[in-house]
């Protein structure tokens, strides 16, 4: 069992890299800190405080000083603050993952979040010196959906699980296949987003959303089923589609809440009253994270469907002849031998005077070989085969 354990990892992982601890961990706090960020962009729409800063990329003049903080000031100021230290924090890791990751698509995916990072910086300052236009602003929070996930799949892929562990393999032959489902999901969800963000920037109105949210949910709902039916024994795959299942049930309960909140009673309010942040803030965070999980469910099957393509390409031989229907023992003996005499090795002593007796002695033949990803043992005695498999 541990030789096919191991050829099986040699074949499926001739590609892994050690486990950085430090690396993964600082992606993983990355993620986490984009997260608020994403809160504090949320919180800074939802009360309507885009222009309580009404200078960029100062702050009422000053590169540095702390304004006040009150009224709107506390909310775009503080979102400020955080999105600089995720700047900061995007430099070092695409400079860590740059310099201590082999992987050459790793490399290029640090790269890809540091430019990202700057895009999303420089569309949040012409929000501010166009005065919020709604196609600026809404793609302002639709860019900062693809940063987080961007962060959160460089935290996956710097893992443990990911980078030593053998994957795990399932063929995958319905159709259409859970990879294309997968991406569906993200697609329509991403839809979802973007009309979303529309509407909170006064882009759009609220019935496209709401519309789209079925299909949101119908693809969801399918892709969900399919991964937890198909794949269930696979914990990679397993735990994303409980979680986006979960999220999503989630997401649609805090869209009919903010709906209510925010069309239904809050539609002539003066100023954004509490239950319509607090719905809001927690209906866009859900979304952020309900994507993320989306696209961690997507690179996790297809890591699968990956080691499935590897394990099929690895060259696997046919046996060139049955075992033989007669005694064991006797087919065995007939195989072609060489003799390889041992180095000092005088040969049997001469036989005594007297009486000579014969005799042969064998033991019992044990077979070897693998039954798929299982192992057996396969005793052969007398006239009975037992098998003990693993």
């Amino acid at each position: 069992m541990p030789a096919l354990h191991n050829f099986l990892g040699a074949l499926l992982k001739a590609s892994a890299i050690p486990y950085n601890r430090a690396h993964h961990r600082f992606a993983v706090f990355a993620a986490s800190v984009t997260f608020l960020l994403i809160i504090a962009g949320a919180l800074v729409t939802s009360n309507d405080a885009g222009l309580s800063v009404p200078d960029w990329p100062t702050s009422f003049g000053s590169l540095y000083k702390i304004p006040h903080l009150v009224g709107g000031v506390k909310f775009e100021h503080i979102h400020r603050m955080i999105a600089q230290f995720v700047g900061f924090l995007s430099i070092i890791l695409a400079v860590w993952t740059w310099r201590a990751d082999p992987r050459r698509w790793m490399k290029y995916l640090g790269v890809t979040a540091l430019g990202l990072v700057i895009a999303q910086g420089i569309l949040g300052g012409l929000t501010v010196l166009f005065y919020l236009p709604p196609a600026i602003s809404s793609a302002h929070a639709a860019l900062a959906q693809i940063f987080f996930c961007v962060v959160v799949l460089i935290a996956v892929f710097t893992g443990r699980t990911w980078t030593e562990e053998i994957p795990q393999i399932e063929s995958d032959e319905r159709r259409p296949s859970l990879v294309t489902l997968t991406l569906l999901s993200i697609l329509v969800l991403y839809v979802q987003l973007i009309l979303g963000a529309m509407f909170r920037h006064h882009g759009l109105s609220w019935w496209p959303h709401v519309v789209n949210a079925a299909i949101v949910a119908i693809v969801l709902a399918w892709t969900s089923i399919r991964a937890l039916s198909r794949y269930s024994a696979i914990d990679s795959v397993r735990r994303p589609a409980i979680t986006m299942l979960a999220l999503m049930i989630a997401q649609l309960c805090l869209g009919f809440v903010a709906f209510l909140t925010r069309v239904a009673w809050g539609h002539d309010a003066v100023q954004p009253e509490l239950p319509m942040v607090v719905s809001t803030v927690a209906h866009v965070a859900v979304g952020a994270l309900l994507l993320a999980t989306t696209a961690v469910l997507a690179v996790q099957e297809w890591q699968a469907i990956k080691a499935l393509r590897r394990l099929q390409a690895g060259g696997w031989e046919r046996p060139g002849a049955k075992l033989p229907a007669e005694d064991m023992r006797k087919a065995i003996r007939r195989l072609p031998a060489q003799e390889v005499p041992i180095f000092g090795y005088p040969g049997p002593p001469a036989p005594p005077d007297g009486k000579v007796v014969k005799a042969r002695y064998s033991r019992p033949c044990l077979m070897h070989g693998a039954i798929g990803p299982s192992c057996a043992v396969a005793l052969w005695e007398n006239d009975g085969v037992t098998v003990v498999r693993r």
